[in-house]
């Protein structure tokens, strides 16, 4: 016997329901109803065709309805509203909004899936906004893309923080748009955690996205042109983008007296029927069950609608069909990086009571050997005692979404925190490591759970070093100069051992270092010899990531973007002072180059140019883009424009400031006149390399540098080959036993007989860091002085002869004298 079914909505949902229903019983009268004009189109698309990454509307159809007719041989009834739910006679009125003609349609089953709303706030001004829009169908993307392509306006301010939100501030900063992205909330995706959002706040930034946090609109003004904001500013823009949230369309549900849930939402059972049996409903309108806290809410998004519509059709011919709840797992495009998330995240966990263990890591998307890695931020939330998984999170600008795809799949098979690290995953360096991240987050949760290590979040730091708690910095003396945590001390891994004596037995001590990994091994290594010790949770990065917030007081109230970015055009990205310059644009390709090597390139180019010339530089350092914004204000260039897309960074820098150029954000104004001095005392080859790093990196930020190289360091001035010198037996004695050259040169621990040394050096070519005689040479040409100890050379039988070209010779007189003059004195 066939039956009535009555579907209200397209879409995912209803489609999905419609499609199965037929599938599984050829029949039933299917009947599906279509306020507007579109039944099946890919609504998730929509701000791509306005940002014109999708080149046709074509294809943002998935059916027609003509071809579900045929396909289905469903009755399709476009332009057509439901109106009204008639329980007690079976019946749906519904309209048709075109000819206004109204009709009955008796039914067996009603499946609802009308959606829902984007939420409209009572904005003073609001309705005589002639320049604002909500997105949310066909119609609203035609209306928005025809606005910018004809108006063609300037600037567009984006109500609201969230996916849909920042998909548009996205899309319209494509099309060449200033951007404004305006929020009450302190983050941009509540969804995330904050010290995870804060590198994708940077990223928008970069990219020439205003963020306006803690802040909103109080009212809207000549018609939509100027907006009148909570922290007492105005704001002037040519189109609006409201995108606060949605709320579920539940006004058939409500006006029938179906049971309501969280923020309106129709109550349903886990067979998807609400409170009247014959009634389904699916989508965006519904409450549904968080799958790891088992709590009510509502998630908007397009694989539950999907599933729940196919679902509901299952029910409805007999089989057996259970929605058991959802985990929000969803992912964002936010220009060159990804977000993503699954489960719950920090903040829920919190507000709910329930005992976690967050960690943090920052492993590559792929091998790093192989090109185009990109580091990933993964956060990873558990029961420390059970194992159970509550959520995860990730950003970069590779490999997130296959990640939090697959610990999505560990929470639903009900996988343990720890057993993430035995699952087999497909590995090849272009697309993986042999550790993937996935696996690495579950040694390092299995970790915490077997009690081998504890962890201090990064909100934990400062608290921990006010109260008395003494954090050891476990990276190499040179990582600092990029920064450290305040009041830390340093004492790099590799000496840690020989240096237990300093420090103290009866203080806690948290070790840090970049990401995580090698304060673990320092926190193993202290453990043992009876230290209490807390490890820096993913290290000085993840920390560095919320202390660059707060030290620079960044609220969401600033009128600028960090830094200018220019615009993308249909030809191209265009530098709007292009057209200023008179003197030749210079390219610098600064590509596969790691710290310090970007920056001591751009030095050498500047030091080179005229006032007044660019210079354009790409680099493929993500940390590029902030290192070569400190070097502008400390050597006074002027830094135009930074971009990172395509996984590079490209900087346009200006040498000079020129104060009446207004057009862009000008260096800081300070002059640098401190210079740094270095006594070599060792002749280790790793010692040495450090050595030099530390020099060109200073003298690239505009210091004087000199070395002054003594005793054992004396051998890294040596020549490989080296004329005939006379000398006397004791001298010859002592240049036979000591290293002849850099090449000769020991490495301070693990040397092997000489094998540590050319393992070092191996390694320093594929990883694409310049060699030792290279940072020597570009030490050199940066104007760092090398100097030879005299005294040391006489007691040492060295001879002048016997050093490379460029060094300069002097006594303890001349090392103090360029001391004097430095606000830095190292001693090494």
């Amino acid at each position: 016997m066939s039956r009535t079914i009555v579907i209200i909505g397209g879409v995912a949902g209803g489609a999905s329901a419609a499609a199965r229903l037929r599938r599984l019983n050829e029949e039933d009268n299917i009947i599906m109803l279509e306020r507007g004009e579109h039944v099946s189109f890919a609504n998730c698309g929509l701000p791509y065709y306005i940002g014109e990454s999708i080149d046709s509307r074509d294809k943002l159809f998935l059916q027609t309805p003509a071809g579900i007719r045929a396909r289905f041989n469903i009755d399709v009834r476009i332009f057509t509203e439901a109106t009204e739910i008639d329980r007690e006679r079976k019946q749906v009125h519904c309209r048709n909004v075109t000819t206004g003609e109204t009709l009955q349609i008796p039914y067996d089953i009603v499946v609802l899936s009308p959606g829902a709303k984007p939420i409209v706030p009572p904005i003073p001004g609001i309705s005589e906004a002639e320049n604002l829009f909500t997105l949310r169908n066909i119609p609203d993307t035609d209306r928005i893309k025809a606005y910018v392509d004809s108006r063609q306006p300037r600037h567009a301010t984006v109500i609201g923080a969230g996916f849909i939100g920042l998909e548009m501030a996205e899309n319209l900063r494509e099309r060449g748009l200033d951007v404004t992205v305006i929020d009450r909330g302190e983050q941009i995706l509540n969804p995330l955690d904050l010290e995870m959002v804060r590198p994708l706040e940077e990223h928008m930034r970069l990219h020439g996205v205003e963020l306006r946090l803690n802040e909103g609109v109080e009212a809207i003004e000549q018609q939509g042109r100027l907006l009148r904001l909570s922290s007492g500013g105005e704001l002037r823009t040519d189109m609006v983008i409201l995108a606060i949230g949605v709320s579920p369309e539940n006004d058939l549900a409500r006006s029938c007296g179906l049971e309501l849930g969280v923020r309106g939402s129709v109550k349903v059972n886990a067979s998807l029927q609400t409170s009247d049996p014959a009634i389904y409903a699916v989508g965006d309108v519904i409450e549904v069950k968080d799958r790891v806290q088992g709590f009510d809410t509502m998630v908007s998004l397009a694989w539950g609608a999907n599933r729940q519509g196919r679902l509901a059709a299952d029910h409805i011919n007999g089989r057996q069909a259970s929605y058991t709840g959802a985990l929000g797992t969803a992912i964002i495009k936010i220009f060159d990086m990804t977000a993503a998330l699954t489960g719950n995240n920090e903040k829920t966990l919190k507000s709910l009571g329930v005992p976690y263990e967050a960690v943090h890591i920052h492993p590559n998307s792929h091998a790093g050997y192989y090109p185009g890695a990109a580091p990933i931020a993964l956060k990873l939330l558990f029961n420390p005692q059970t194992g159970e998984i509550y959520g995860a999170q990730a950003a970069g600008s590779a490999g997130v979404d296959k990640r939090i795809d697959v610990i999505a799949t560990a929470i639903r098979s009900k996988l343990k925190a720890d057993e993430l690290a035995d699952l087999e995953l497909a590995y090849a360096p272009p697309y993986s490591s042999a550790k993937d991240p996935v696996n690495m987050a579950g040694y390092v949760a299995s970790n915490l759970m077997e009690g081998l290590v504890r962890n201090l979040q990064w909100h934990e730091v400062d608290e921990f070093s006010r109260s008395g708690g003494l954090i050891i910095d476990v990276r190499d003396e040179a990582e600092r100069l990029a920064g450290f945590i305040p009041g830390s001390i340093n004492i790099p891994l590799a000496e840690l051992r020989d240096r237990l004596t300093e420090i103290p037995g009866d203080r806690e001590i948290a070790v840090s270092c970049q990401v995580g990994l090698r304060g673990y091994i320092a926190a193993r290594m202290l453990i043992q010899y009876g230290y209490a010790v807390r490890n820096v949770d993913g290290g000085y990065k993840t920390y560095a990531a919320m202390a660059r917030e707060n030290n620079a007081e960044i609220s969401g109230k600033r009128e600028t973007p960090a830094l200018k970015v220019n615009a993308p055009s249909p030809a191209g990205r265009v530098h709007s002072h292009e057209q200023l310059s008179i003197k030749p644009q210079l390219l610098l390709d600064a590509c596969g180059l790691q710290c310090p090597g970007p920056i001591l390139k751009v030095y050498e180019t500047i030091s080179s140019m005229e006032e007044g010339q660019r210079v354009e530089i790409t680099a493929t350092d993500f940390g590029f883009a902030a290192d070569i914004r400190q070097w502008c204000s400390k050597t006074r260039n002027t830094l135009e424009s930074v971009d990172v897309s395509g996984g590079k960074v490209q900087a346009l820098v200006r040498k000079g400031v020129d104060p009446a150029d207004r057009t862009v954000v000008p260096a800081e104004q300070s002059a640098v006149s401190e210079g740094t001095t270095m006594i070599v005392f060792s002749g280790d080859l790793d010692k040495t390399i450090a050595s030099f790093i530390i020099a060109t990196g200073a003298a690239a930020m505009g210091k004087q540098v000199t070395m002054f190289f003594t005793f054992w360091g004396l051998n890294v001035l040596r020549r490989g080959q080296s004329p005939q010198v006379k000398k006397n037996a004791l001298d010859r004695m002592f240049g036979m036993m000591m290293p002849k050259g850099t090449r000769k040169l020991p490495l301070s621990r693990m040397n092997m007989g000489g094998l540590g040394s050319k393992l070092i050096r191996y390694t320093m070519g594929r990883k694409n860091v310049e060699s030792l005689e290279n940072l020597m040479q570009g030490a050199l040409n940066a104007g760092v002085k090398l100097m030879a100890c005299t005294m040391s050379m006489d007691i040492m039988g060295i001879k002048q002869e016997e050093l490379i070209e460029g060094v300069d010779f002097g006594g303890v007189a001349s090392y103090l004298g360029a001391a004097e003059d430095s606000g830095v004195n190292l001693f090494i």
